[in-house]
């Protein structure tokens, strides 16, 4: 068992300063397209009136509940629109900003760790800094908040610049004594976990795989990546958690594998079963996506501020599939 990788602290100053799945060119990302190069041709538009470019990075949190996901949709409350119309009043912008994510959450799932980036002229920065923060709360709805927003290096990609991403899912497997101030973020499970089992079956999906038995295909993207942890533990009686930090997500990845070792946990499927899915490569309909509301994204790592546009570019590169040169 891989161990846990130590947890960063928001808007730590040795990384996003100066330092958490769902982005994706073609790799990375839990959803969403951002053209690689974006990152870069916004910090030259963003300067106004010779005035030039600072790209800020936000740190927020949200309860999924009630957002139709993160990305913008016409008619749709989501968490974009919500934040940038936000920013654009809390900045005194001529129009709300684009905001570029490091996961592009989807409905329901919620997160505590979220991180994304704008980039706005020097001198509207200069003028909101001390301010920007205290305005976002009073202008924020109270299912999200930004804990901190602040210069950043012009290099730092919320998307592309990520190490890796940690999500967590909540089960309940005792339903009878559930909490049910707590059931808008755990799923309850009708039959017992064995979580041993659970870690056994996930140990053979660790590492780099092509997990396209687990993933909604997307035209053009890759399904390969780089597994860092699964692991599920009980933090209480009754209740088990699953830890899952990847390089990035693909659609649907966290809960059809939640669903997958749920059916290994509860005794429905052998332990090695979900290791024959993941080879066969092809969505198997015994594995269940499990709904969202269990699944939260806690953080978001970034390298040193040194190594932010190599690892940007790397994550850009379209990675191939087993046996591919």
């Amino acid at each position: 068992m891989l161990a846990h990788p130590k947890p960063s602290v928001i808007m730590d100053r040795a990384i996003a300063g100066g330092q958490e799945v769902a982005g994706r060119a073609g790799v990375a990302g839990p959803a969403g397209d951002d053209p690689a190069g974006a990152g870069a041709l916004a910090a030259v538009s963003g300067a106004v009136a010779g005035s030039p470019a600072v790209r800020l990075r936000l740190d927020l949190a949200y309860d999924g509940a009630a957002f139709h996901g993160w990305a913008r949709q016409p008619g749709l409350r989501t968490v974009q629109q919500t934040v940038q119309d936000a920013l654009g009043r809390a900045l005194a912008l001529p129009a709300a900003p684009e905001l570029t994510v490091a996961g592009r959450t989807d409905a329901g799932v919620h997160a505590r760790g979220q991180v994304a980036h704008l980039d706005v002229s020097a001198g509207c920065w200069a003028r909101a800094a001390d301010t920007a923060a205290r305005r976002l709360a009073r202008l924020l709805p109270a299912d999200v908040r930004v804990h901190a927003i602040g210069s950043v290096p012009t290099d730092f990609d919320a998307r592309f610049s990520a190490l890796w991403r940690r999500y967590t899912y909540r089960v309940c497997d005792d339903p009878a004594s559930a909490d049910p101030l707590r059931r808008h973020d755990t799923l309850w499970h009708p039959r017992l976990l064995d979580v041993g089992r659970m870690n056994e079956a996930a140990a053979a999906c660790q590492g780099e795989h092509d997990f396209a038995a687990f993933c909604r295909p997307r035209v053009g993207a890759s399904t390969v990546r780089e597994l860092i942890q699964l692991t599920w533990a009980r933090p209480a009686p009754g209740v088990a958690v699953a830890t899952v930090v990847a390089d990035a997500f693909c659609h649907n990845m966290i809960r059809a594998l939640t669903g997958a070792l749920l059916a290994v946990g509860d005794g429905s499927r052998p332990a090695g079963w979900l290791a024959g899915v993941l080879a066969a490569g092809i969505r198997d309909p015994a594995v269940r996506v499990v709904p969202p509301h269990g699944l939260c994204l806690e953080e978001v790592r970034y390298p040193p501020a040194g190594e932010l546009a190599a690892r940007a570019n790397a994550t850009r590169r379209v990675r191939p599939g087993p046996g591919s040169s």
